[in-house]
């Protein structure tokens, strides 16, 4: 169940990634004919020094930030605009060219915002992929190495049980056939000694009876 709710996530994130990655692309060829259009609108000046020189700070800065997903934290990277901090490159080519070159900026200010969409996107799912990754060993050890031991000590326990069950009615059938047999055998000395004691008894009736023979003849 987890491991088709996190493919469920990759296959949506690498749709994503897919529609972002041609965004970026065609984010860049556009800023590609538009710094080529603003160098051509500059009369062959060396723009790229220039911006360098005036470039104190930056105007896009990114941060980063976690993020949950399905119980997985994920790094996701927010990109932030200072307009402000741009003031310097708004006079760039104001005497010829500016508006142009001012569109090649917002052109590639639309590509960053696009690249840094597609790293969050690709940053997210290798982590999943990682994730799904940890999950599969977790399930397969689970699956084919733990449940199988933990079923054969189950089964030795079990035979070990029954052994011990058949071992103690085993036992308890000889004390039983023990017992039978003494008790036979009490009742067999009982049945001899009565016998004995009739035989006792009777033989002063058989003395008297011999004597009054004895007297008749």
């Amino acid at each position: 169940m987890i491991s088709s709710m996190f493919d469920h996530l990759l296959q949506a994130l690498l749709k994503e990634i897919v529609d972002t990655k041609l965004k970026v692309g065609e984010g860049l060829k556009d800023g590609a004919f538009s710094l080529a259009k603003a160098h051509y609108a500059s009369s062959g000046d060396d723009i790229a020094s220039t911006v360098i020189e005036r470039a104190k700070r930056p105007s896009i800065t990114t941060k980063l930030y976690p993020d949950n997903v399905a119980g997985v934290s994920i790094p996701l990277f927010k990109m932030s605009y200072d307009a402000s901090k741009d003031s310097s490159a708004q006079t760039l080519g104001v005497a010829c060219g500016g508006a142009v070159i001012n569109a090649a900026r917002e052109t590639y200010r639309k590509a960053v915002v696009s690249l840094v969409k597609l790293a969050s996107l690709q940053t997210a799912f290798h982590t999943l992929d990682e994730e799904i990754k940890m999950t599969s060993r977790r399930v397969n050890a689970l699956e084919y190495v733990l449940i199988p031991r933990i079923e054969d000590i189950i089964h030795y326990i079990t035979q070990e049980m029954d052994e011990q069950a058949r071992e103690e009615f085993f036992r308890v059938k000889k004390v039983v056939e023990k017992k039978k047999v003494k008790l036979q055998k009490e009742k067999d000395e009982m049945a001899a000694a009565g016998k004995r004691t009739e035989a006792a008894i009777d033989a002063p009736s058989m003395l008297a009876t011999k004597k009054d023979e004895d007297l008749i003849f």
